[in-house]
């Protein structure tokens, strides 16, 4: 079945997860589908559309315990059809034999099994992934929690701007995933549903009771049952895609900021305490921040794959001719994509260092020039606040060049009685952030 990162040895540890690649892999693609075969027999069996004897048989080899599946002549059905489902089902008819073999796959057509099969693996993939980014959640909650009053620089455009705590940004890296994750909670009732319209979606086949075969076909595989067949409405993978994509955009604005905060002119956090970590073949005094490149990496590549997935959007009348195939390209790789980043992302949140006296560091450095907004905010009541903004400018001007700190230079200019103490210190001017931690806390 599809390529994902996966299948290379040397690239598998960076950009896939064990659990996922398993739930992707070409043998249970095959257990799936043989799956819905087998829950399709019992579910038509069960109302007797098909014979319950040939229901039993069908029920009893459609496993890959019980079928022994011949790898080459599925090769070769699938080099000529297109697709495994037709060779694997004349293996299970003729495993099947007698007449019970006439009721394999009864009323059903290639897409539905593949289709079915697909969610199935889809579920699994969910549950492991929840599992991840519940992981990083209580990670990021603790970090957040831990360093709520660790004082450091906020930036805007790669620039100091005001002051912040690093709790706050860590709480900006997990307020997405706390939403990410209630995406998820309301995009599984719209993805998880049963495939059944047989040729051309109406189930004809099963005469008058296609519809009831489709709801005992979605409570045998534990899934929902559709509004109507939706061979050529995949309006459901490419929300799935859109949220595999947000969830590792999401991981990635982390990893980013990341990568900055331990640039060597900065270095206000480490990925780990490990100095052999990120090494380099030439620059033994280099620790390259490995981990978090590869998150951006692959959240990149997320991005391009979505635009594939809308282009799997567009389809012929009741079924079509290509996008389905792009689908199995493009989905299992974004599933990997997705768990290896959260993989990365739930090691960097126990392994990272935080360097809170480099932060202090790099806020004194600024000589009070991220106190310039605080500063106008004080003044204004007294001067006027396009007054108190030109003042500022002034001198902000003079104390970049003079290496002077603000305050004092802005205190040189006025007579306002201020307490020029307690403006000096940065951490009175973290206006809401404890408060804003909290909020994010809150929804843990």
């Amino acid at each position: 079945m599809p390529f994902t990162p996966a299948d290379s040895y040397i690239f598998a540890p960076l950009f896939s997860e064990p659990l996922l690649a398993a739930i992707f892999s070409d043998e249970q693609s095959l257990r799936g589908m043989l799956a819905v075969e087998r829950a399709l027999a019992r579910a038509e069996g069960r109302l007797g559309v098909i014979p319950v004897d040939a229901a039993e048989v069908i029920a009893k080899m459609a496993t890959s315990a019980t079928l022994p599946i011949d790898a080459a002549r599925l090769q070769s059905g699938l080099a000529k059809d297109g697709f495994p489902v037709i060779e694997l089902v004349r293996q299970l008819r003729q495993a099947v034999g007698g007449a019970s073999a006439d009721y394999v796959h009864f009323g059903a057509t290639t897409q539905d099994i593949m289709d079915t099969a697909l969610i199935l693996q889809i579920r699994s993939g969910l549950e492991v992934l929840e599992g991840q980014v519940q992981r990083l959640v209580a990670n990021l909650a603790g970090l957040a929690e831990r360093h709520r009053h660790t004082l450091m620089a906020g930036r805007t455009h790669s620039q100091q701007a005001t002051p912040i705590t690093f709790g706050l940004k860590v709480a900006g890296w997990l307020a997405p995933l706390l939403r990410d994750r209630a995406r998820l909670i309301e995009l599984k009732p719209r993805l998880l549903v049963v495939q059944l319209g047989g040729a051309a979606g109406t189930l004809a086949a099963l005469g008058g009771r296609g519809l009831a075969v489709q709801a005992g076909l979605a409570d045998e595989l534990g899934l929902a049952a559709p509004v109507m067949p939706w061979h050529t409405q995949r309006d459901g993978f490419a929300e799935l895609a859109g949220w595999l994509s947000l969830v590792s955009g999401s991981l990635a604005k982390m990893a980013q900021d990341i990568i900055l905060l331990a640039q060597s002119e900065v270095g206000e956090v480490r990925e780990s305490d490990d100095p052999e970590r990120g090494g380099s073949s030439a620059m033994p005094q280099k620790t390259n921040p490995i981990t978090s490149e590869l998150i951006v990496a692959a959240a990149r590549a997320n991005a391009a794959h979505l635009a594939a997935m809308h282009q799997a959007l567009i389809n012929e009348h009741e079924r079509g001719t290509h996008a389905w195939q792009l689908e199995w390209l493009v989905l299992p790789q974004m599933f990997a994509l997705t768990g290896s980043a959260l993989k990365h992302a739930v090691w960097l949140s126990e392994n990272l260092v935080v360097d809170a006296e480099r932060m202090q560091q790099n806020v004194h450095a600024s000589n009070g020039l991220m106190l310039a907004e605080a500063l106008t905010v004080a003044l204004a009541p007294i001067l006027g606040r396009n007054a108190a903004r030109q003042l500022i400018d002034e001198a902000v001007r003079v104390a970049v060049v003079e290496k002077r700190h603000l305050v004092d230079v802005v205190q040189a200019k006025t007579t306002a009685g201020l307490d020029w103490q307690a403006i000096r210190a940065e951490n009175n001017y973290l206006g809401a952030a404890q408060a804003l931690i909290d909020r994010v806390l809150k929804d843990i």
